[in-house]
């Protein structure tokens, strides 16, 4: 006699997604290239996530909607340019989504929301002025409510030590 196991599918592999904070900072890069590669080698993927901040003050309205218009213009041209950048160096598609809000609240949300990624990865400042803002308030304040670990990648570091570490 047969018998007929009864056998669930495999899991679902999650894939590992390395995110990057994207602004306009010489760190963004360093923190992107650190994450393309990191991907690369792990098979893995690229989250980028940039945060529009809302403008402080009374403003009108139509002018206020219109700086909206233009910082999200920005935005989109930014990521699109680095998306390009880490397919050429990665060979990795990369995700990429817009917020508006203050950056740690919606780098929290977003990391809620995505159970994909699994780590965050900031560059640390270089100029000795300190780590910088995003890496002393996710690292630093916030670092017990983070979801995620935390890659903070020397912002002093070349290219090539970049690569090698990753």
């Amino acid at each position: 006699m047969t018998s007929i196991e009864e056998t669930s599918p495999p899991p679902r592999e999650a894939r590992r997604k390395f995110m990057v904070v994207v602004d306009s900072t010489p760190e963004c890069l360093t923190a992107l290239r650190y994450a393309a590669r990191r991907a690369e080698h792990t098979r893995g993927g690229v989250a980028m996530l940039y945060v529009i901040e809302p403008e402080d003050g009374q403003i009108w309205r139509s002018v206020g909607e219109r700086m909206r218009q233009e910082a999200r213009a920005q935005a989109e041209k930014r990521l699109g340019t680095l998306a390009a950048e880490v397919q050429a160096l990665a060979g990795i598609t990369p995700e990429f989504t817009i917020r508006e809000g203050r950056p740690a609240e919606e780098i929290l949300a977003y990391l809620g929301e995505d159970h994909d990624i699994s780590i965050l990865v900031l560059a640390a400042g270089v100029g000795g002025e300190g780590p910088g803002p995003l890496v002393s308030t996710l690292a630093g304040q916030m670092s017990g409510r983070m979801p995620v670990p935390i890659t903070v990648v020397p912002g002093s570091l070349s290219l090539a030590q970049i690569d090698a570490l990753s």
